[in-house]
């Protein structure tokens, strides 16, 4: 059956007839035998146009699944610390950059689940919802130094520039981990979060003022600085028989070694301060100090000026002390040679009183440096407990037996009379057989 206005594109012929030979039906061209139209079984040889196979069966590309499980593992990560979505999105923006560079392609699959920590941790900071790299560790279950590593390594590649974050601006997000609310503990070891995060934040101001925090993990002063914020608010007899142990196990954190000697460390201020408060009668100790915390806080500028100025006083008694004691042993010619030394320079010699400037690097001082932190009031634990260096010693000469030796190393190898005697008698043979 011929179709009327149709026309072969090959021959020009418009004998065009169905074709019923398949199973849709085809326009053929009578003449020449091409086909003139058909559904999506056969190509228009002529005057269509030609597709490949890879674009007519072309879908959208995937992510592997190294890939998907990462932002997977991102996504829980910001859930588990509650943040808000745009941290979430940009966390998972970073992921996507840092995974599809070179530096992150072919590496192990656990570093692959640090960077998904490293990208949240970043985004935190960057909009200002801090958290601790430890925090992050402790999610991941990871190395705090591998963390670190690949932390550093990403934001070089990504080119961010992360803002430091201080310790007390970690406090509030920290103190959160800590279950002592109404809804968890009884009444007598509940707190209040947000009086709890204000006084530990105090406490490690305080701590900042007096080194304690220099050059310290921040997660153990935090620790330590929660534990005695929560027994100071309310200090009955449970809380302050309460152990950090049993503190943590009570707010189900896991306790941290170093806290205990943070604790000890913020005590030790604590007391320091709290001997200078005026109302204060009875001794202040690292046992009772606790009672006090509230007012240490309180007026903590007005006794640190204090107590330092206490300091230096009593340093000064003693200066003046040991030099009334060094002035009674001095004899009568001492104290009229110290006399004349004190009158001023005689026949154009300069006083021999002027202390002359120590060098420390000098051939005759062999002793090592006093430690000034034991000095001071206050001072970084790297200068109180500062490790003892090593003197070098002088390099050994080969010793061949043709070296001299004096008469002060002779009497020194003498031990006993006898070998007094024999040396003696030796001297004298000798002696004897030079004249003979």
């Amino acid at each position: 059956m011929s179709r009327a206005g149709l026309s072969c594109p090959g021959c020009g012929s418009s004998n065009v007839v169905e074709d019923d030979l398949y199973c849709q039906a085809q326009l053929v061209c009578v003449d020449c035998g091409s086909v003139v139209s058909e559904g999506v079984l056969a190509n228009d040889p002529v005057g269509g146009s030609d597709v490949s196979y890879s674009q007519t069966t072309a879908v959208t590309k995937k992510p592997c699944t190294n890939l998907i499980k990462g932002l997977q593992r991102v996504k829980a990560i910001c859930r588990i610390l509650r943040v808000h979505q745009e941290i979430e999105d940009l966390s998972q923006t970073y992921y996507n950059q840092a995974y599809r560079h070179e530096s992150f392609i072919k590496v192990s699959l656990q570093k692959k689940e640090v960077l998904a920590g490293c990208c949240v941790l970043v985004s935190c900071r960057l909009l200002n919802w801090p958290i601790t790299m430890g925090t992050i560790s402790y999610l991941l279950d990871a190395d705090p130094m591998v963390v670190g590593v690949v932390y550093q390594e990403m934001v070089k590649i990504l080119n961010i520039e992360a803002p430091t974050v201080n310790v007390t601006d970690i406090m509030e997000a920290h103190s959160q981990e800590y279950k002592i609310s109404l809804l968890h503990v009884p009444e007598d070891l509940a707190e209040d979060s947000r009086d709890l995060t204000k006084r530990a934040v105090a406490l490690v101001e305080l701590a900042a003022d007096t080194w304690i925090v220099t050059g310290r993990k921040p997660v153990p002063i935090m620790m330590a600085a929660i534990y005695l914020a929560w027994q100071s608010l309310k200090p009955n007899k449970h809380r302050l028989k309460c152990s950090l142990d049993k503190f943590c196990q009570i707010a189900k954190v896991n306790k941290h070694k170093p806290a205990l000697k943070r604790i000890t460390e913020i005590k030790e201020v604590l007391c320091k301060l709290g001997k200078e408060i005026p109302w204060v009668s009875e001794a202040v100790t690292p046992d009772n100090v606790v009672q006090q915390v509230e007012d240490i806080l309180k007026h903590r500028y007005a006794l640190l000026r204090r107590a330092l100025r206490t300091h230096e006083d009593a340093l000064l008694a003693e200066c003046q002390a040991s030099y009334e004691d060094s002035r009674k042993d001095e004899t009568v010619e001492e104290r009229e040679i110290n006399a004349e030394k004190a009158q001023g320079p005689v026949d154009g010699i300069d006083n021999p009183c002027t202390v002359p400037e120590l060098h420390g690097d000098t051939q005759e001082s062999h002793d090592p440096a006093p430690n000034w932190g034991k000095r001071v009031l206050f001072a970084p634990p790297c200068v109180i407990h500062a490790k003892k260096r090593r003197v070098e010693q002088p390099e050994l000469k080969d010793v061949t037996g043709d070296e001299e030796i004096t008469d002060s190393e002779i009497d020194s190898y003498i031990r006993t009379p006898q070998e007094a005697r024999d040396f003696a008698l030796t001297q004298k043979i000798l002696s004897e057989s030079e004249k003979s």
